[in-house]
């Protein structure tokens, strides 16, 4: 089965540019949409127990596997979701036919590539994977190809080169210490009595950076509020919701976990980097006044608490680092489909010219306060629950100030958001405005699933923790 995901969206892109330009053109939306509906079918009816290999191909040095687990299971869904919205909110914000069969062909391979990412089990097959995502995302920010959206791939092009060159050179030396690529004998080496303990920590530490900077974590960050800001609307969903968080936290988890363990260092590591990112984004987040750009911000300090959450090393900790991950996907998205939303209806993402749209907009109004809850980590949405373990299992390894900083951070994230929500939305409509209307169909049908999603998950929290989240410790905890 996991070949599936990654072999029908390339196959299905070889049907889309055969010479048929036109009817391909007309057919691209509704083939990409039904792909994406059938692969988040295929994951919820699916039942994942532990490893279930489906492909596996050995070679003198690299041995190409992949299989799901629970965490795969996550992170498929939460592909899935977040590139359906994508994919409805590009049919309702490009216009122009060509363009749109163009970025739906990108969107399709950078689904194969997060795809490849989450399933598969040696390291250099991984790295191939993040270089299909990052190619993707770097035309995804320039398609537009004006200064602002040049700047921004030009920014991220060249640091994931940089993180490029640092994780091949990781490769090498991981491939050096174990004569191999796959998890399991990388693993073995690095754990074994003959280990080179210097070469260890080069590896380590090289690959870990270069994740850092693919996440856009402090003090890697620079890429990213321009990179989300300047990319089209459709681009900034995907890049936001999903794509930074497959390529960097989602491999972060992983590789930490089933590569190097934890120590005390490493751990310690994890939760500065995660600190500084909470707070660093938080702060910046509250000087914006470009809708995207702040929530660009937010999504460096949301990501910060996945990563100070996996540092605890603890069951509890990474349980609430996959779940908050999963979150973060789903309330980011949200919000980034109805600040497409705000623009496509005024023309404008500067708060300081909106105000009192919820007049007009109340389904984007009420479904970005639900998003801003969530994010906030206000009860009974999901986002409280995903904090709250993060939360506890700092309490637990006592690392109480970084505890304390993860809520005084949350008060700092309502605080953001709340401004937001008050300029944009709430208040008297301002001059100018009268004649805007709610978003279209497509707009709203994202933004509401997405609302159900996050409130869902957090009104039945017992039951979806138990099912998804619970399981994931039993995989990820060595």
């Amino acid at each position: 089965m996991p070949a599936i995901f990654f072999l029908i969206p390339l196959f299905g892109i070889i049907a889309l540019n055969l010479p048929f330009g036109k009817v391909m053109r007309k057919a691209a939306f509704a083939f990409a949409f039904a792909l994406f509906l059938i692969h988040v079918s295929l994951v919820l009816l699916h039942h994942f127990g532990s490893y279930i290999s489906a492909v596996e191909v050995k070679g003198a040095f690299f041995n190409v596997s992949f299989a799901v687990d629970h965490l795969t299971f996550i992170m498929l869904l939460s592909i899935g979701i977040v590139a359906l919205a994508s994919l409805i909110v590009a049919r309702s914000t490009i216009s122009d036919e060509r363009e749109r069969f163009n970025f739906i062909n990108i969107l399709i391979i950078a689904a194969a590539g997060m795809y490849g990412i989450v399933m598969v089990k040696d390291i250099f097959t991984l790295y191939v994977f993040l270089e299909v995502a990052a190619v993707s995302a770097f035309i995804m920010i320039a398609i537009k190809k004006d200064k602002f959206a040049l700047e921004g791939a030009f920014k991220y092009i060249l640091l994931s080169a940089i993180a490029t060159v640092m994780m091949l050179s990781s490769v090498a030396l991981l491939l050096l210490l174990s004569g191999d690529t796959s998890f399991s004998a990388i693993r073995a080496a690095l754990f074994a009595p003959a280990s080179s303990v210097s070469l260890v920590k080069i590896a380590v530490g090289t690959f870990l950076a270069a994740l850092f900077i693919k996440g856009g974590l402090v003090p890697f960050h620079g890429w990213l509020p321009d990179a989300y800001s300047a990319a089209p609307a459709p681009a900034s969903i995907l890049l936001a919701g999903i794509v930074t968080k497959v390529s960097g936290i989602y491999t972060l988890v992983r590789i930490v976990t089933e590569l190097f363990g934890f120590t005390a260092a490493l751990s310690g590591m994890l939760m500065f980097v995660g600190a500084l990112s909470i707070l660093v984004g938080a702060f910046a987040a509250l000087g914006q006044v470009n809708f995207k750009r702040m929530l660009a911000y937010s999504s460096i300090s949301q990501v910060g608490y996945i990563v100070i959450g996996l540092g605890t090393g603890t069951a509890l900790g990474i349980m609430g680092a996959v779940f908050h991950l999963f979150n973060h996907a789903i309330f980011k998205s949200l919000l980034f489909v109805n600040s497409a939303a705000v623009e496509k209806e005024t023309g404008t993402i500067d708060m300081e010219k909106l105000g009192g749209l919820s007049e007009k907009m109340p389904v984007t109004g009420v479904t970005s306060a639900i998003a801003f809850l969530s994010t906030s980590g206000i009860p009974p949405f999901a986002g409280f629950w995903s904090k709250l373990m993060i939360i506890v299992a700092l309490w637990q390894v006592k690392s109480y100030s970084y505890a304390v900083i993860a809520v005084l951070a949350s008060i700092l994230t309502a605080a953001y958001l709340v401004t937001m929500q008050r300029k944009v939305f709430f208040g008297k409509l301002t001059s100018g405005l009268e004649k805007t209307k709610e978003a279209g169909f497509g707009f709203c049908a994202a933004s509401i699933t997405l609302a159900l999603i996050t409130t869902g998950a957090g009104i039945f929290f017992p039951q979806i923790f138990s099912v998804l989240i619970e399981p994931v410790k039993e995989i990820l905890v060595r």
